[in-house]
């Protein structure tokens, strides 16, 4: 069964930086477009930004210049670098399959919390 295990939350002050990790356990790593996602608290969930198994990028607007999206198939992760964190970044942050038909069990996320 593929498991999702988010990490790297915390706590950091406006203008900080955070990088938070996804380990997938189980197959198919290697050709999975991966995407990170955040909800905050009484949101619906949303798409921070993907990669594709050749490690092409796209990223949702808010966070476009200040995240970047990285992977490492050796290791069945993949990562979001946060730099220039805004309160508004505030949510936790899960990743998955960024298509729907290949999803998997959400993980428990991890939570970033940007103070002002």
């Amino acid at each position: 069964q593929v498991r999702l295990v988010e990490s790297g939350g915390g706590l950091v002050q406006a203008g900080g930086s955070l990088r938070l990790s996804c380990a997938v356990f189980g197959s198919m790593f290697s050709v999975r477009t991966m995407g990170w996602y955040r909800q905050a608290p009484g949101k619906q969930r949303d798409f921070v930004g993907g990669i594709t198994s050749s490690g092409g990028t796209n990223y949702a607007d808010s966070v476009k210049g200040r995240f970047t999206i990285s992977r490492d198939n050796a290791k069945n992760t993949v990562y979001l670098q946060m730099n220039s964190l805004k309160p508004e970044d505030t949510a936790v942050y899960y990743c998955n399959d960024a298509r729907e038909t290949f999803r998997i069990s959400w993980g428990q996320g991890t939570q970033v919390t940007v103070s002002s």
